[in-house]
């Protein structure tokens, strides 16, 4: 089978041939059908992400396919299931083998496409403004790089709870994809974020997957026992919190990273996910995928990602639709 791997550390992906993997007692094969992209995986390629395997692996994160084969300890999946795969890597390839735990049926409603492009931002938005920052209605919800995987989530959600929202993001084209996600103000990267916000009442919870200045302006325009989400640093700069300013205006920065979840509370997310699903098919949210690309062309996809020239997600196809 072909696969989108990375051999030796520190050398860039290249599609190979692989033997077809066999699954052990408590897991599934699965026919891949899609695989959503994820900033991450450019930093696995670099071996910056926290969680980069050793080497040989495969990238891709998040996975829909069909259940090819199951083993002897998995009574609660079969052969034919369509199912979505929070996989943390494996997900570039025409097959893998996965722990039956990560795996969940998805919706006949349900495009693969859609499947793979929802787990990871849609999970960590709704993990983060649910479970984490405990977004009310009536809040102002302020949402960095609108316009990205995560960011176009979190305006979603931030909706569906009923918060006002504002979203920055990099140009009009892309302020454009984030007012039609719902958001209430844009602001333009150019803009002075911090007086912009603080002009609109300030904002009650951050969603930042910038860091660097922007976290900054940010931080500085958030009301008092405000809620900031670091969720990334696309920005290329992690920002050091001042601590005393955090106990001036009682604010709580608080960290999301929805894979810890699946190794001390996977039912966190195995719930965020059965709510997304349903969702979807009540028509609530609908993923924006910028590009779908075959698996020859998963380092274009990454390079897309890279440049910032996507807006929501980037999606692999592989194999042929049943």
């Amino acid at each position: 089978m072909l696969a989108f791997r990375i051999k030796t550390k520190g050398a860039m992906a290249q599609i190979c041939q692989m033997p077809e993997p066999t699954p052990a007692e408590n897991q599934v094969r699965v026919s891949i059908r899609a695989c959503g992209l994820n900033f991450a995986d450019l930093l696995m390629q670099k071996g910056s992400y926290q969680d980069t395997p050793g080497t040989p692996f495969t990238l891709g994160m998040e996975i829909a396919g069909v259940v090819a084969e199951v083993g002897n300890s998995v009574p609660h999946l079969k052969p034919g299931d369509r199912v979505a795969v929070f996989s943390g890597q494996g997900g570039l390839a025409e097959s893998g083998v996965f722990d039956a735990d990560r795996v969940i049926v998805i919706p006949d409603t349900m495009s693969f496409e859609d499947a793979a492009a929802i787990q990871i931002a849609y999970g960590t938005s709704h993990i983060a403004l649910e479970h984490r920052a405990r977004l009310q209605a009536g809040e102002t919800l302020l949402v960095t790089g609108a316009a990205g995987g995560v960011g176009l989530t979190a305006i979603e959600i931030g909706k569906l709870m009923g918060a006002s929202v504002i979203a920055q993001a990099r140009g009009a084209d892309k302020l454009v994809v984030a007012q039609r996600a719902g958001a209430d103000h844009l602001i333009d990267a150019d803009e002075d974020l911090r007086n912009r916000v603080r002009a609109l009442g300030g904002a009650d919870v951050v969603y930042d997957a910038i860091g660097g200045d922007v976290f900054k302006a940010a931080f500085r325009a958030t009301n008092p026992e405000g809620r900031l989400l670091p969720i990334g640093f696309a920005g290329g700069e992690v920002p050091q919190i001042p601590a005393n300013h955090l106990l001036v205006k009682n604010l709580s920065v608080i960290g999301v990273y929805i894979g810890g979840y699946l190794k001390f509370k996977p039912e966190i997310v195995h719930n965020s996910f059965s709510t997304l699903f349903r969702w979807h098919s009540e028509g609530r949210i609908k993923p924006h995928i910028s590009h779908i690309l075959p698996l020859q062309d998963a380092a274009k996809g990454l390079e897309l990602l890279r440049d910032r020239k996507s807006t929501g997600k980037i999606v692999i196809q592989i194999n042929s639709p049943l």
